[in-house]
């Protein structure tokens, strides 16, 4: 079977793919636009200019949501994903015996740390310092609130595709149980 991004495979339907693709990673980037930019006004509006180091910083807030994106997303998405694949609105798709499948927990909270932690190790820790490399020190507020909704929003269509994937291998019949 040939592999593709996201988990996603050639024998994947064309509307698993959409479902997938747009709905869960464009979708998911766009609603996590607005949710960023009002979480960072919010946390962020007394300050005029906002560090990259710090105790409230431009580092601290990126590695935050590295981990806590993921992990809400896990939450939030695969109950939905699971429920639109008990209905039939989806159809649910097995990992087979891929890897991926094989380690993916099956409890929600313990998959949504895995994908924070994950993402916290692969761009939340590399992404500070790659600001500083880039000759970042500070950002005004607005640029900051900006910066985070755009984070934000990559961050969720990309893994958001990923959280989805793997909740659509949880699918359960009607009347059977997803915990």
């Amino acid at each position: 079977m040939e592999r593709e991004a996201y988990g996603i495979c050639s024998r994947m339907s064309p509307a698993q793919r959409r479902y997938l693709l747009l709905e869960q990673g464009v979708g998911a980037g766009v609603v996590n636009f607005a949710i960023n930019a009002a979480i960072a006004w919010v946390a962020f509006r007394g300050m005029a200019i906002v560090p990259l180091w710090g105790q409230q910083s431009i580092a601290g807030d990126t590695i935050g949501t590295t981990f806590l994106l993921p992990f809400i997303t896990t939450l939030i998405a695969s109950r939905l994903v699971r429920g639109h694949v008990r209905s039939g609105r989806i159809a649910g798709l097995a990992w087979d015996s891929s890897p991926l499948g094989r380690w993916m927990p099956r409890g929600l909270a313990r998959r949504g740390a895995v994908f924070g932690l994950a993402c916290v190790v692969l761009v939340g820790l590399p992404a500070p310092r790659a600001l500083a490399a880039a000759g970042v020190a500070q950002m005004s507020f607005g640029r900051f609130v900006v910066f985070k909704a755009l984070f934000a929003a990559v961050l969720a269509a990309l893994v958001t595709p990923i959280i989805a994937r793997a909740a659509l291998a949880d699918g359960r019949p009607s009347g059977a149980s997803s915990r």
